[in-house]
């Protein structure tokens, strides 16, 4: 499929709030379902457009197909990265594009940010267990698993780890 990524547009905020929300709504990946208080932190994405690099998947027709949100070293929005690392979040693709590669596309487009910046040595990742699909691009693009940064942002959530040498 032809699609770009390019920084998020403030006119798409709510629809990738929407495609975010919905991916891990609809998989089940939210312990508390349609009353997860983490479904507002998915929806918010004119806070993370401000405060990190948010990156959305467009397609030919300009219809936004996924996002995901890229944080620098010393970002708040980077839960596990240390200072000479980048992490990425809240990986998201629409229902409809998925098997299309727009998840790969934007993973990539982290991949090539974190090289590009100075000093940055390692990008890393939390995925929860069940997010297989996702697991296989990880590893596709070279990311392996590092079980000793393994953590729970909440008692019995437990979050997996990757990291990608760069």
């Amino acid at each position: 499929m032809d699609l770009s990524i390019r920084p998020v547009d403030p006119t798409e905020h709510h629809a990738l709030g929407e495609i975010t929300a919905h991916a891990y709504l609809d998989d089940g990946l939210l312990d508390f379902g349609a009353d997860d208080p983490y479904l507002e932190q998915l929806r918010d994405v004119p806070r993370r457009a401000v405060e990190a690099d948010v990156l959305v998947a467009v397609g030919t027709d300009g219809r936004v197909l996924g996002g995901v949100t890229y944080a620098p070293p010393g970002n708040p929005w980077a839960d596990i990265a240390g200072p000479d690392e980048a992490e990425f979040r809240m990986l998201a693709v629409a229902r409809e594009a998925r098997g299309l590669g727009a998840g790969e596309a934007l993973v990539q487009a982290c991949i090539d940010r974190a090289r590009s910046t100075e000093g940055v040595t390692r990008l890393l990742l939390s995925t929860t267990p069940t997010m297989l699909v996702a697991h296989r691009i990880y590893r596709r693009l070279g990311f392996v698993r590092t079980p000793e940064r393994d953590w729970e942002p909440i008692p019995g959530l437990p979050l997996l780890t990757y990291s990608l040498t760069l």
